[in-house]
């Protein structure tokens, strides 16, 4: 009875982890800065992996300013979750998530010519013993990315 006890406890804590990575995408669908970073550890760290060194810190820093450059630039930003997996060895949350919009305002040196994008990125989301996200690495394919908008 105890193994099926732990087994019921282990799945209950892995549909968490993965409500948790829904509700950070329900919270940038809405535009909700706020609430995305409510969901992460202070001290968490985000890693935008396309962009090299200088986009990889704190998520309350360096995450929070591009997703509020982003949320500025591209104001119907829209996401669609289409998989997401546990991984137990590295207690993290893998999602294949399309990222969608137009840009109406200059990003990241990229001049707003109004094209809209879609683009599938992955985000790794590892978690604190209290369900706060810690680490979060994000990939996409930026050379499309940037093609779109060229």
């Amino acid at each position: 009875m105890k193994t099926l006890s732990k087994s019921i406890k282990e799945n209950q804590d892995i549909s968490f982890k993965k409500g948790i990575s829904l509700e950070f995408f329900s919270a940038y669908q809405d535009i909700e800065l706020e609430r995305m970073m409510g969901l992460c550890d202070p001290e968490g760290t985000v890693s935008f992996v396309p962009l090299g060194n200088d986009f990889i810190g704190k998520i309350h820093e360096i995450g929070k300013g591009v997703w509020a450059a982003l949320l500025d630039s591209f104001p119907d930003l829209d996401n669609t979750v289409i998989e997401q997996e546990y991984e137990e060895s590295q207690n993290a949350v893998f999602c294949k998530v399309e990222i969608f919009g137009t840009q109406e305002k200059d990003f990241a040196g990229l001049p707003a010519k109004g094209k809209p994008f879609r683009s599938e990125h992955i985000f790794i989301f590892k978690f604190t013993e209290e369900d706060k996200i810690m680490d979060i690495q994000i990939d996409w394919d930026h050379e499309s990315f940037v093609r779109q908008l060229s």
